[in-house]
C-alpha cells in the first residue's frame, strides 16, 4: 500500500518570522551574507563561497553570459542554460570569464595596413573602443600601436585611411611585460594617467589589457565574486545525456562549478553523471545536482558526491509539473525536512552539502524565510528575469514594459533532457508555460533592494549573518485569514501613479 504522508505541506507564504531581540550592533550594515556554494569538510573552508545567497536558474530567458556578469558583479554565481550547443554555451562561459579578468585577452585587432572603416566594423560588432593593432592581425600577434576612439574622427576622415597614419604606435605607448602583476599594472595606470594598459610578451607579442575602468569598477562593485585569477566565477548548467562531451568543453571555456539540470533529481541517470565527474575529475570539479524534496533524495545525492543539492519540485513560476503529473512538495516543507537530513549527514560523516532552495520564491522576504529555514542559498528564475542584462526582449504590452520568460518544459525551450526518463529524445507533453513578466530595470539596483529587505528581517531576528539567523528564528505557521491581515486591508489606496503627494 503507498505511504501517506497526512500533514500537509506548507509554502513560504503560510509562514511568519518571529522578531527576536536585537543588539545595538544588529543593524544592516553589519549583516554578512557569505554562504557556501559546494560542499566542505568540517573545520575546512568551501572552494566557493557566494558573497550573496542568490544564483540564476538554469534557463534560456534567464541565464546567458550578460546575467551572469552582472550576477557576480553584485556577488552571486549564474548557471548559464545548458538547453543549447555545447559550442554555444562554452561560447557564454568564455565571454563571462573574459568580460572581467584584471587582465583581459585582446579579442579585438587589426594591421597597420587595415582601415579606419575595420575599425568602424569591429567597433559596431563587439563595443570595444580600444583596438590593438599587431602584425598579423591576430590575438597574439606582435603589438605594434593601439587605436582608440580618440584617433580617429569618421566625420572627418576618409574610411580608406590605413591604420598606420593615425594609430598610436609602439614606441609612444606605456607597455607592461608578462608577470606585472594586477596591482603593478594599475599602480601602472594611474602614474601615467592611461586608460588601458597592454601586457606584452617577452618578445611583444601582445596577451592582455588592464583597464582603468576595471579598477572603478570593482570598487563601485565590492562583492564581486572572482575567481583567484580576478575573473568573475560563472556556473553552467548539464544534462545527463551528453555529459561526456559537454562537461570537457565548459572546463576548457572556464567554468566553475556545475549543475545538473532536471526536474527531478533521485535518479539513476544522476547517479551516473556525478560518478563519472567523480571517477574523471576526482573533487577538483565542483558540481551541483537535483532537484529533491525529502530526505531520502537528499541522501541520495549526497552519498553519490554532489556538491550542492538543489530542493523543489513544481514550485516555480512558470512549472507546471504538479499540474501535469502530480508529482511535487510544498517548498517550505520540502526544504526544512532537507535541511534536517543536510544537518544529519553532516553531523554522521563531518561533510556539509549545501542546498539550495529552488523555486517558490514569490517575494523578497521568501528568501529569508528559506534562509531561516536551512536554505543556503535561493536559485531564481522569474525575479532575474525581469531585468536589463537577462537575455530575453523588453516589449510594450498594454501599456506596460514586460520581458518574456519560458520555462524549460515548454514546448518553446524543448528542454526535453531536463525531463529525461530515458526514453525518445522528444519532449512528450509541457511541464512549463510561455509568458511575460513585469520589467524592472537593472539587477544591481533590484538585487541591492532585495537584500536590504533580507538584511533588515535578519536584524529583526538577532542575527548577523545566515548560520545565525537558521539558529535563532523562529518561525510560526499563519492562516489564510491571517495572510490578509498582513497586507493593506479596510482602507481606501491612493493612486499611487498619480502626481500627488
Amino acid at each position: 500500500m503507498a505511504i501517506f504522508i497526512n500533514e500537509p505541506s506548507h509554502t513560504f507564504n503560510e509562514y511568519l518570522l518571529i522578531p527576536g531581540y536585537s543588539s545595538a550592533e544588529c543593524i544592516p550594515a553589519n549583516v554578512s551574507l557569505r554562504t557556501p556554494l559546494v560542499k566542505f569538510k568540517k573545520g575546512e573552508k568551501p572552494a566557493i563561497e557566494l558573497r550573496i545567497p542568490m544564483v540564476s536558474a538554469i534557463m534560456q530567458a534567464v541565464s546567458d553570459d550578460n546575467l551572469a556578469v552582472a550576477l557576480a558583479k553584485s556577488g552571486g554565481v549564474s548557471f548559464i542554460y545548458g538547453s543549447q550547443s555545447i559550442e554555444s554555451e562554452a561560447a557564454m562561459v568564455a565571454r563571462a570569464k573574459a568580460y572581467k579578468a584584471g587582465f583581459v585577452p585582446s579579442d579585438s585587432n587589426v594591421k597597420a595596413d587595415s582601415t579606419l572603416a575595420d575599425v568602424v566594423n569591429i567597433k559596431k560588432a563587439t563595443g570595444h573602443s580600444t583596438i590593438a593593432v599587431t602584425d598579423d592581425g591576430k590575438p597574439n600577434g606582435k603589438l605594434v600601436g593601439i587605436v582608440t576612439s580618440r584617433d580617429y574622427r569618421v566625420s572627418r576622415m576618409s574610411l580608406d585611411t590605413p591604420v598606420s597614419e593615425f594609430m598610436t604606435p609602439l614606441e609612444k605607448l606605456v607597455v607592461a611585460k608578462e608577470g606585472t602583476t594586477l596591482k603593478a599594472a594599475n599602480d601602472i595606470i594611474w602614474e601615467h594617467k592611461l586608460n588601458s594598459l597592454p601586457i606584452v610578451s617577452e618578445d611583444g607579442r601582445m596577451l592582455y589589457f588592464v583597464f582603468r575602468k576595471d579598477y572603478e569598477s570593482h570598487k563601485e562593485n565590492p562583492n564581486e565574486l572572482l575567481d583567484d585569477h580576478k575573473r568573475y566565477v560563472v556556473g553552467a548548467g548539464i544534462n545527463t545525456r551528453d555529459y561526456k562531451e559537454r562537461i570537457p568543453a565548459l572546463l576548457a571555456a572556464g567554468a566553475d562549478v556545475l549543475c545538473i539540470d532536471s526536474s527531478e533529481g533521485f535518479s539513476e541517470w544522476q547517479k551516473r553523471t556525478l560518478e563519472y565527474v567523480r571517477e574523471t575529475y576526482g573533487d577538483s570539479v565542483k558540481i551541483g545536482a537535483g532537484n529533491v524534496v525529502d530526505r531520502e533524495g537528499f541522501m541520495f545525492l549526497a552519498e553519490c558526491g554532489a556538491d550542492f543539492v538543489k530542493v523543489g519540485i513544481g514550485g516555480g513560476s512558470i512549472c507546471i509539473t504538479r499540474e501535469t503529473k502530480g508529482i511535487g512538495r510544498g517548498q517550505a516543507t520540502a526544504l526544512i525536512e532537507v535541511a534536517k537530513a543536510r544537518d544529519e549527514y553532516y553531523e554522521k560523516t563531518g561533510i556539509y552539502v549545501p542546498i539550495c532552495s529552488d523555486g517558490g520564491i514569490v517575494y523578497d522576504h521568501h528568501i529569508t524565510l528559506a534562509l531561516a529555514m536551512g536554505s543556503d542559498f535561493v536559485m531564481l528564475g522569474r525575479y532575474f528575469a525581469r531585468f536589463d542584462e537577462s537575455p530575453t526582449e523588453k516589449l510594450l504590452v498594454n501599456g506596460s514594459y514586460v520581458k518574456e520568460y519560458w520555462g524549460e518544459g515548454s514546448n518553446r525551450a524543448r528542454n526535453w533532457q531536463r525531463y529525461d526518463l530515458g526514453g525518445d529524445r522528444k519532449l512528450s507533453f509541457e511541464e512549463g508555460v510561455d509568458s511575460y513578466v513585469p520589467y524592472a530595470g537593472p539587477l544591481a539596483d533590484n538585487v541591492a533592494k532585495t537584500l536590504s529587505k533580507v538584511k533588515s528581517t535578519m536584524c529583526n531576528c538577532g542575527a548577523l549573518t545566515i548560520s545565525e539567523l537558521r539558529d535563532k528564528a523562529k518561525l510560526t505557521l499563519v492562516s489564510s485569514t491571517s495572510i490578509i491581515e498582513g497586507g493593506a486591508h479596510d482602507v481606501i489606496r491612493k493612486d499611487t501613479s498619480s502626481n500627488e503627494r
